[in-house]
Protein backbone atom coordinates (compact mmCIF):
# COMPACT_ATOMS: atom_id res chain seq x y z
CA UNK A 1 0.00 0.00 0.00
CA UNK A 2 1.26 3.49 -0.92
CA UNK A 3 0.92 6.65 0.98
CA UNK A 4 -1.58 7.72 -1.69
CA UNK A 5 -3.84 4.60 -1.02
CA UNK A 6 -4.09 5.89 2.53
CA UNK A 7 -7.46 7.76 2.96
CA UNK A 8 -9.14 8.75 5.98
CA UNK A 9 -9.27 11.94 7.61
CA UNK A 10 -7.50 13.11 10.70
CA UNK A 11 -10.76 15.39 12.05
CA UNK A 12 -12.19 12.85 14.07
CA UNK A 13 -8.90 12.16 16.26
CA UNK A 14 -8.37 15.60 16.74
CA UNK A 15 -11.73 16.68 18.05
CA UNK A 16 -11.35 13.37 20.43
CA UNK A 17 -8.05 14.88 21.63
CA UNK A 18 -10.09 18.05 21.88
CA UNK A 19 -12.93 17.23 24.12
CA UNK A 20 -9.79 16.26 26.92
CA UNK A 21 -9.70 20.06 27.89
CA UNK A 22 -13.48 20.71 28.02
CA UNK A 23 -13.61 16.92 30.41
CA UNK A 24 -11.00 18.57 32.56
CA UNK A 25 -12.74 22.03 32.34
CA UNK A 26 -15.55 20.79 33.36
CA UNK A 27 -14.48 18.35 36.17
CA UNK A 28 -12.07 21.15 37.44
CA UNK A 29 -15.19 23.22 37.95
CA UNK A 30 -17.76 21.18 40.15
CA UNK A 31 -14.54 20.17 41.91
CA UNK A 32 -14.25 23.79 42.94
CA UNK A 33 -17.36 24.08 43.58
CA UNK A 34 -17.98 20.74 45.94
CA UNK A 35 -15.03 22.29 47.87
CA UNK A 36 -15.97 25.35 47.98
CA UNK A 37 -19.48 24.50 49.42
CA UNK A 38 -17.78 22.39 52.10
CA UNK A 39 -15.80 25.20 53.56
CA UNK A 40 -18.68 27.68 53.45
CA UNK A 41 -21.82 25.60 52.95
CA UNK A 42 -24.14 29.28 53.12
CA UNK A 43 -22.42 30.52 49.67
CA UNK A 44 -23.73 27.15 47.92
CA UNK A 45 -26.80 28.89 45.63
CA UNK A 46 -23.80 31.49 44.57
CA UNK A 47 -21.41 29.08 43.70
CA UNK A 48 -24.11 27.02 41.64
CA UNK A 49 -24.83 29.93 39.44
CA UNK A 50 -21.16 30.74 38.51
CA UNK A 51 -20.68 27.24 37.99
CA UNK A 52 -23.58 26.03 35.47
CA UNK A 53 -22.27 29.68 33.37
CA UNK A 54 -18.79 28.03 33.51
CA UNK A 55 -20.37 24.63 32.64
CA UNK A 56 -21.91 26.35 29.61
CA UNK A 57 -19.30 28.19 28.78
CA UNK A 58 -16.83 25.10 28.67
CA UNK A 59 -19.25 22.98 27.03
CA UNK A 60 -19.88 25.19 24.18
CA UNK A 61 -16.21 24.88 23.74
CA UNK A 62 -16.48 21.49 22.99
CA UNK A 63 -19.68 21.89 20.55
CA UNK A 64 -17.50 24.40 18.48
CA UNK A 65 -14.53 21.57 18.55
CA UNK A 66 -17.36 19.02 17.20
CA UNK A 67 -18.55 21.55 14.48
CA UNK A 68 -15.19 22.15 13.32
CA UNK A 69 -14.18 17.89 13.11
CA UNK A 70 -17.28 17.82 10.87
CA UNK A 71 -16.53 21.01 9.21
CA UNK A 72 -12.66 19.55 8.37
CA UNK A 73 -14.06 16.09 7.54
CA UNK A 74 -13.71 15.79 3.70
Amino acid sequence: MTPMEIRGSLAAIGYGLGAIGPGIGVGLIFAAVIQGTARQPEARGAMMGTAWIGFALTEALAMIGLALAFVFMN
